[in-house]
């Protein structure tokens, strides 16, 4: 027999995992879809990035956040899908729908869509036989500073996450280029500038021509001027791409459900997370409208507006809002283990 959950929340980055925890606050059943291998969404990709525009939460890297996330969101003990990629949505009526995956289809009576930017794939290098590569000293992201340390590092990218990753890893490294394809960096201007302080050498104008190996380690990288084809040669023990990611979101494109869009990419919705079918919510980078705010405490935010608005969908006469978790007799027990460490402390 199918088992109608509350709720189906596809994606389990912050979004989702704060979705999770809050729907639990309001009794509601959830499971959680993914398309990775743990939750945590794009906080995957940057586990030492420092994160400031948290509210409440003093600055500290993203993969302490994460962990952090994950505990909470999984306080409620949601089902849990990972490696799991969802391929359409069916509604049967106003209080059913079908998420259907590759081997599986699950049932809810709503759907929250938290797929961020959707599915993770970074552009690679677009030169042939670039991925043998990518098993030793070329990388499309950065789990750990300390791979770096004393390297010669070559970083290629003119974004916010390029120049964040060649200011954390100056400090360590024997020395670091970054290249881009444009006049200049797009990154925050006060991190530009502080390449400068650093020893970071900053090239622009210039892309990636081709690769010198040795077996399987890169050991050179010739880049080519954009105007005039003259080519550098530098020596490096690693390379990083930063070219962005693929959008990739092919569920809004071909569910039976469809979705009214934004940029032929991002769900049009409103400020309480509906969208134009009865039943399915966004939250999240997914989202759009025109009050929305693309920080980490927004997607937050419309977690919480979702689950309200699910709440008070399934039940009229429930209470528009959820009891504050100071409040909330769920965690009494909790709450008490709490005071005690710190009157003992």
């Amino acid at each position: 027999m199918k088992q109608l959950l509350d709720i189906t929340i596809i994606g389990g980055g912050p979004a989702g995992l704060y979705a999770a925890f809050y729907a639990g606050l309001r009794g509601l059943k959830v499971r959680i879809i993914d398309q990775n291998n743990t939750l945590g969404g794009k906080l995957n990709l940057f586990p030492e990035k420092i994160v400031w525009d948290a509210g409440g939460i003093p600055p500290q890297p993203a993969a302490e956040i994460m962990q952090n996330l994950i505990k909470q969101g999984t306080t409620f003990n949601p089902e849990v899908i990972l490696n799991t990629v969802v391929t359409d949505i069916k509604k049967e009526n106003d209080y059913h729908f079908i998420v259907e995956t590759s081997d599986k289809s699950y049932h809810s009576k709503t759907v929250i869509v938290a797929v961020g930017s959707g599915i993770i794939k970074p552009i690679k290098l677009d030169i042939e036989g670039a991925d043998r590569y990518e098993v030793n000293n070329l990388h499309y992201v950065v789990p750990s500073l300390k791979r770096f340390k004393d390297k010669r590092v070559l970083i290629s990218g003119g974004g916010n996450a390029a120049v964040d990753w060649a200011h954390d890893i100056a400090p360590i490294a024997k020395s670091v280029h970054i290249i881009c394809r444009k006049e200049d960096f797009k990154g925050h201007e006060e991190t530009v500038r502080q390449l400068d302080d650093l020893g970071v050498i900053k090239i622009t104008n210039q892309t990636i021509h081709s690769l010198i190996a040795d077996e399987d380690e890169i050991k050179q990288v010739e880049i080519i001027h954009n105007t005039d084809d003259t080519i550098q040669i530098l020596d490096v023990d690693d390379v990083i791409i930063n070219h962005g990611f693929h959008m990739d979101c092919e569920l809004l494109n071909d569910s039976t459900v469809q979705f009214e869009r934004v940029d032929d990419f991002y769900i049009k919705g409103n400020a309480n997370t509906s969208t134009n079918t009865p039943g399915i919510y966004a939250i999240g980078d997914i989202l759009k409208h025109d009050a929305k705010v693309n920080l980490i405490i927004g997607c937050f935010h419309d977690a919480a507006t979702s689950i309200n608005q699910i709440k008070m969908y399934l039940d009229p006469n429930a209470p528009s809002y959820g009891i504050v978790s100071s409040h909330n007799p769920i965690f009494e027990e909790e709450n008490e283990k709490i005071k005690k460490k710190l009157f003992e402390s």
